[in-house]
């Protein structure tokens, strides 16, 4: 078994394999530093919850599954009632427009830095299009 100089590649008793830098899939400059980046402990901005890089994968997968029929959902009640047109004409294209950002929401869950952020981004206009639902209240 192969490890770097100074125990660097050594972490939880685990070993580097035998020839391990030819299996790379791009050129390493220095082993010993990509060593060092590869068994580094996850800095401390990334304390709390989200943790681990799959609970930042459900966490986005969860906002962009549930808080984007949320906001598709408000958004097409929002427009049903606030466009200046016909009832069925107002609900159709409430609906229409709702697929839309229902499928934004969805890029935008991923295309973020952070899991909070998709989850800010999704649910404010979420919770103003909900706002503004209950301001304009039932229509007669």
């Amino acid at each position: 078994m192969d490890t770097a100089p100074d125990g660097v590649g050594r972490r939880q008793g685990r070993r580097l394999p035998v020839g391990w830098r030819n299996r790379l899939p791009f050129p390493v400059a220095s082993p010993d530093a990509f060593v060092k980046v590869l068994f580094s402990p996850r800095p401390q901005r990334l304390a709390g919850v989200l943790r681990h890089p799959r609970a930042g994968i459900a966490s986005r997968s969860l906002a962009a599954i549930l808080g984007g029929y949320a906001l598709a959902a408000t958004t097409s009640s929002f427009l049903a009632l606030a466009l200046p047109m016909d009832r069925a004409q107002a609900v159709l294209t409430g609906m229409l427009v709702a697929i839309v950002v229902c499928a934004c929401a969805a890029l935008w869950a991923f295309a973020v830095r952070t899991a909070l952020r998709a989850w800010i981004g999704i649910a404010l206009p979420a919770l103003l299009m909900g706002v503004g639902t209950a301001w304009l209240g039932p229509a007669a």
